[in-house]
């Protein structure tokens, strides 16, 4: 009974102590889930930073042309998906389809235009310029990356594919 008389003294507001109990039991109410907030929110931007930074990194690896190493930016079961052809599934597989397509290019470099990372998820808008048989092939392109323990579990890329095959063909037909 003491106690459920304590408890209804602490909630009446009619005197000046109660009121500030219940000010400081709210204040500290409030201090501690502001707290838990701003761990949180600084634990999503740590993530978001280090995906947009691996994703950075991904992308100027390109110009090493190596697919073994760009494999190895995405999970086992990590999937590519170059939106114009099939989607290509696990690492293993990846590498393969990549060492197959940069297998004439001469250099690549991929200039970033714009970055925005969300989470677990990044979206670049880039421009890959690529010379092939001497001749340069530029392609605008974007790419929807879905991250996943400091992975690519997920990259769609959206490009023009005559904008690729025609400066392809052009670059081939020129030597």
């Amino acid at each position: 009974m003491a106690d459920r008389i304590s408890l209804f003294k602490f909630f009446d507001l009619s005197s000046g102590a109660a009121l500030m109990k219940r000010a400081k039991f709210s204040l500290v109410a409030l201090l501690i889930s502001a707290t838990l907030c701003i761990d949180s929110i600084a634990q999503e931007n740590a993530t978001m930073l280090e995906n947009e930074k691996i994703i950075r990194t991904f992308l100027a690896s390109w110009s090493d042309l190596d697919a073994e190493e760009l494999s190895n930016y995405f999970t086992e079961d990590g999937i590519y998906h170059n939106m114009p052809s099939t989607a290509v599934h696990g690492r293993a597989n990846i590498q393969q389809f990549i060492a197959g397509f940069i297998s004439t290019w001469e250099s690549t470099d991929w200039e970033i235009v714009s970055i925005l990372a969300d989470g677990d998820v990044v979206m670049v808008e880039r421009l890959d310029r690529t010379i092939v048989a001497g001749s340069p092939v530029n392609l605008p392109c974007f790419g929807y990356f879905e991250m996943e323990s400091g992975k690519i579990k997920i990259w769609r890329d959206y490009f023009d594919l005559s904008t690729y095959t025609n400066a392809l063909t052009k670059a081939l037909e020129a030597n």
